[in-house]
């Protein structure tokens, strides 16, 4: 990218996008504040002609009584202790804020969930979320349709997605889903299945593909449905204490000797939520095998010579993860490339599920969508763009519907509030092995079609009680900013258009302090977020520009015992390690940066760079005239004159 401003003109501004949120200064107050008393006197309403005609339970002179006033004013004085405490909460509101992945809250999901919340939804079944389980399914059908995965419950091959509490719990279900599915074979062989055709030995059950196993799946299910109650009693029996869900994992692989436990494959930039999946689910920390990069993104040829490797050795792969939007640096893997080696691999008798990370980048996929659900060209979408995307960039948001399963978080870049990631998969049938009865909770008989079927919805995911208010703040979002480029779109484009000028500052500002301080985007951006290495010209020594980095990163980071005024900016931190890095990309950043790869050590192994999430639409205000990247970085540039001249005066 040129390090030249990348946009000479100013657009007309988007008044849709102003009326999103509450506003870095509160400017939409009137407007949330007439939903929430609209709706709050509707749900009144609602209270008080469920049964008219019984009397009120508090009487009316209850507000006067001594013990009513004592109670109300306890309450009173605890809120208010508690609003002025959350005065020290990080301005995530706020331009000024580029750190971590936090932003405003959307207004249409932020009404939503406050307005669900005095009905109380619990999603585990329709019985206790009548309405909001019917919500949570459909958003899961929303976010299929944004990934290009079939979405219409009247197709057989229909996806099926789910809320959870976030991206971590959602790459659970990933494995969970992916190992039912891969065992499931083995055991309908050892069970002796008759009348199906079955792979012929564990190696070929162990690997067939996902849509062959889901196939095989629809096969035993209609056999079964043929049989005599007390056949079907029989076999079902039979089948399940074959299952790894029934013997686990120590059992199912003493009784399955010629197969060993699968390995996850995931690049080294993959978030530790896998390695805490692996463990919950007993697979244990040795089976994820971490492949290293080419510039932060998964190396297709490592992959390959992976998957030959385990082909040779009869070694089983689980899964292989792709990581869209790297929670640390923004990158996107070659999501494209991993197919390619997947249906390689297949020749070798090798196969695997491909699941996408995208709990960073999965809303960037409204980019790459028309309204009627087609893929955008690349030309389409760069002209709104410098160079995003690249071509690997457009290719790897063009095969997201080929992968298996993926993870998203609307709480990221779907800008709703705190526990509402999702989890989706490709092919609802397959959620049929995950299926949990509970008598108390869900009815004996599963209901005929796709939206009956998931109103039992605790039946199939990890949780159990889960807010249906979550629910509804996806759902509400999705209907009125539809997830495609002209509507939804409309943010994650003010905020990649954000990044390229980032970018474009960053490299003028590495310039203008380039007798002072090295500076360096060590990757041009994927996403909308960027980092910035630094080091103090004529240092060689990792630990003195960490030290550097460290005390920059203080005046950035949110201190509870000050006031927020006092900070004009606030950021996070990252950092680069050489075994993440690799020798090549090592080599050239240590070397722009002119810093010794020596000088590492046990007590330094990685360099600290600064980390800035750009979500905020507003970073360029046009209407008044205002950068806050220019602002960002002229007071970058004091703070580092400030340490560097603290620095020669001690010297």
């Amino acid at each position: 990218m040129s390090a030249a401003q990348p946009f000479d003109h100013v657009e007309p501004r988007d008044h849709t996008l102003d009326a999103c949120f509450l506003g870095p200064y509160g400017e939409n107050d009137t407007l949330l504040e007439k939903l929430l008393v609209e709706f709050l006197r509707d749900h009144v309403y609602w209270r008080r002609n469920f049964h008219p005609e019984d009397p009120p339970a508090i009487g009316t002179g209850a507000a006067h009584h001594p013990d009513y006033l004592a109670f109300e004013s306890r309450m009173r004085r605890e809120l208010h202790q508690l609003s002025a405490a959350l005065k020290k909460s990080v301005p995530f509101h706020s331009p000024r804020y580029i750190g971590h992945m936090a932003s405003d809250l959307l207004l249409p999901g932020l009404a939503a969930q406050m307005l669900t919340l005095p009905y109380n939804p619990n999603n585990v079944s329709e019985d206790a979320a009548p309405v909001t389980v019917d919500l949570e399914v459909q958003a899961g059908l929303q976010l299929a349709r944004m990934l290009g995965y079939p979405h219409d419950p009247a197709q057989e091959a229909c996806a099926f997605g789910h809320l959870t509490s976030g991206g971590t719990l959602a790459n659970y279900q990933a494995l969970r889903l992916a190992l039912a599915l891969k065992a499931f074979p083995v055991a309908l062989r050892a069970a002796g299945a008759p009348e199906l055709a079955l792979p012929a030995d564990d190696w070929s059950a162990f690997n067939l593909s996902t849509a062959d196993g889901i196939a095989l799946l629809e096969t035993w299910q209609h056999w079964l449905a043929a049989q005599t109650p007390a056949q079907r009693a029989h076999w079902l029996h039979r089948v399940e204490n074959e299952r790894i869900e029934q013997l686990g994992l120590v059992g199912f692989f003493a009784a399955h000797p010629s197969l060993r436990v699968p390995l996850v494959l995931a690049p080294v930039t993959a978030h530790y939520s896998w390695s805490k999946g692996l463990k919950l689910l007993g697979l244990g920390r040795d089976q994820l095998e971490l492949l290293p990069t080419d510039g932060m993104r998964l190396n297709p040829a490592a992959l390959a010579d992976t998957l030959e490797r385990c082909a040779r050795e009869r070694q089983p792969v689980l899964m292989c993860v792709a990581v869209l939007g790297g929670t640390e640096y923004g990158t996107i893997d070659p999501i494209d490339a991993v197919l390619a080696a997947r249906q390689a691999s297949r020749g070798r008798g090798l196969d695997f599920a491909v699941h996408v990370d995208a709990a960073w980048g999965g809303y960037l996929a409204t980019l790459f969508r028309n309204e009627d659900g087609s893929l955008r060209t690349r030309e389409e979408v760069a002209a709104d763009y410098v160079q995003f995307p690249t071509p690997a960039v457009h290719a790897a948001f063009a095969a997201l519907g080929e992968t298996d399963s993926v993870t998203v978080d609307p709480h990221k870049l779907g800008y709703l509030p705190y526990g509402s990631g999702a989890f989706i998969c490709r092919d609802h049938r397959a959620m049929t092995l995950l299926a949990e009865r509970a008598d108390y909770v869900f009815h004996a008989a599963t209901p005929a079609g796709y939206l009956a079927r998931y109103r039992s919805l605790g039946q199939f995911i990890p949780e159990g009680s889960k807010s249906g208010a979550a629910a509804a703040a996806v759902y509400v979002t999705h209907r009125v900013l539809p997830l495609d480029h002209a509507h939804f779109g409309a943010l994650p484009r003010a905020t990649v258009r954000a990044a390229e000028t980032f970018h474009a500052r960053a490299q003028r500002f590495a310039l203008e302090l380039a007798d002072d301080v090295h500076a360096l985007v060590p990757f041009a951006p994927d996403s909308n977020l960027v980092c910035l290495a630094l080091n103090p010209c004529g240092n060689t020594s990792v630990a003195a520009a960490n030290a550097f980095v460290r005390e920059l990163h203080d005046t950035l980071r949110c201190d509870p015992h000050q006031p927020l005024q006092t900070k004009e900016f606030f950021g996070s931190v990252t950092s680069l390690r050489p075994d993440m890095l690799g020798p090549v990309q090592t080599s050239r950043i240590f070397a722009a940066l002119g810093l010794d790869t020596a000088s590492l050590g046990p007590d330094e192994d990685r360099l600290l760079i600064l980390r800035h999430t750009l979500m905020n639409p507003y970073l360029i205000d046009h209407e008044n005239g205002i950068s806050y990247i220019d602002r960002y970085f002229d007071f970058l540039g004091r703070r580092m004159r400030m340490l560097r001249g603290g620095a020669t005066s001690q010297t």
